[in-house]
């Protein structure tokens, strides 16, 4: 053990759960196994490669050494801001108050060190994005949460008024991060009574302190619905506009444009124009990775000022959420020909699938080369990585590895 190491930074496991898993799997297959994995959070053909969108390729290769070489702005580009923002609420005038990140993850740990102190609580759902506690210790921070809904069910508004209540009670301010609509990772988005639920108690609770309510977007362009997104957005830019909570998003070209090692993504509030949270976040920028990369902004406003771009990104992204929607209607007509529930997906990379013992049950999958992520209560399955054809093997499998 290096001795320089402080004693609080000695005892992380070598690597991250879910990359790890990844690793597992691949060496069963190197073994000569059979492996069907279910880990992957990139989207894959079906012949396991890692899926490219052309468009965005031909885009990335046609930058200048000027659009790729140069520091951006500390708070990024202005003109890459205002078209990241205008993707989701096309009309808004200008992103806000907002600052180029390092893909969504950057977004997120900027909140965290804006919107909370030290020692503080920032509330999101049951189950969520793994990475979500790591950001938060990093911090110094942990993390509460307030159920999703599960598939057929309601917001539990009692639980969530409850959740919500305590943390402005004991820390004076409330951060809520949001992965909605298209959440990683159950593929289900928040009906519209559970969204006007949900505004209602954050304004409820906003009245005794300061609220934010910072979206995680991630996988919107990859939905069977893609109208019930749009009015999914509508929703919150409703409760942004209103000015009691202040209403952020985090927006990333990761899963969206395929560019998931750019590290283009950015923070906004579009509703904010207030000058002091604006020198805030930049003042974050600085001090944590100072410029983010130039080209991915470079490569979004090439792309806002080519229509036939945007057509053809258009149709690659209702290629893929198609192929994603048959691989959930199998994993669905498998797991009820085994007397399980559907798991309705609507959007997104992933789901889960509730199960009594996670752990033990990943465990058994994986002796009989059938790789997923345990969660608490549940198994998350990356339609992402596999094939529509692969469900039985995963149900049957799975039916077998369930504890009796």
């Amino acid at each position: 053990m290096t001795e320089q190491l402080i004693p609080s930074r000695r005892a992380f496991p070598a690597d991250d759960p879910i990359f790890a898993l990844n690793a597992e799997a691949q060496a069963f297959k190197a073994g000569g196994g059979s492996v069907l994995n279910a880990t992957v959070g990139a989207l894959l053909d079906d012949a396991g490669q890692l899926v490219v969108l052309e468009t965005v390729m031909d885009l990335w290769r046609s930058l200048g050494a000027l659009e790729v070489a140069p520091y951006a702005p500390i708070a990024g580009e202005p003109a890459f801001l205002k078209v990241l923002v205008q993707r989701h609420w096309p009309s808004v005038s200008g992103p806000g108050a907002a600052c180029a990140t390092p893909g969504g993850s950057g977004a997120l740990g900027l909140s965290l060190r804006n919107f909370l102190e030290r020692g503080q609580t920032v509330l999101t759902t049951a189950p969520f994005w793994g990475p979500y506690a790591t950001l938060a210790a990093e911090n110094g921070m942990a993390v509460a949460t307030a159920p999703w809904p599960g598939a057929g069910e309601s917001l539990d508004a009692a639980v969530w008024d409850a959740a919500l209540r305590s943390l402005m009670t004991a820390q004076g301010r409330v951060l809520v991060w949001l992965n909605d609509p298209c959440h990683n990772p159950t593929g289900r988005s928040l009906s519209a009574a559970d969204r006007a639920i949900l505004a209602g108690l954050l304004r409820e609770v906003a009245q005794l302190g300061p609220v934010t309510l910072l979206l995680d977007f991630a996988y919107l362009d990859y939905t069977r619905e893609p109208g019930a997104v749009a009015a999914a957005l509508e929703d919150y830019a409703t409760l942004g506009a209103e000015g009691q909570v202040l209403v952020g998003a985090c927006m990333s070209l990761s899963k969206s444009m395929t560019l998931y090692g750019a590290r283009g993504g950015a923070i906004a509030f579009p509703w904010s124009r207030d000058p002091a949270l604006q020198a805030a976040l930049t003042q974050s920028c600085r001090g944590t990775w100072s410029n983010c990369p130039k080209a991915p902004q470079a490569l979004l406003l090439r792309l806002a000022q080519d229509g036939k771009s945007q057509a053809r990104l258009a149709a690659e992204h209702r290629h893929w959420s198609e192929v994603l929607a048959a691989r959930a209607v199998s994993l669905d007509t498998a797991l009820v020909g085994e007397g399980l529930a559907p798991l309705h997906w609507q959007g997104g990379f992933f789901v889960t699938v509730p199960v009594a013992e996670p752990g033990a049950t990943c465990g058994r999958l994986k002796r009989e080369g059938v790789f997923t992520v345990p969660l608490p209560d549940s198994l998350r399955v990356g339609l992402c990585g596999m094939r529509a054809d692969e469900a039985p093997r995963l149900v049957q499998a799975l039916r077998l590895a369930m504890p009796h």
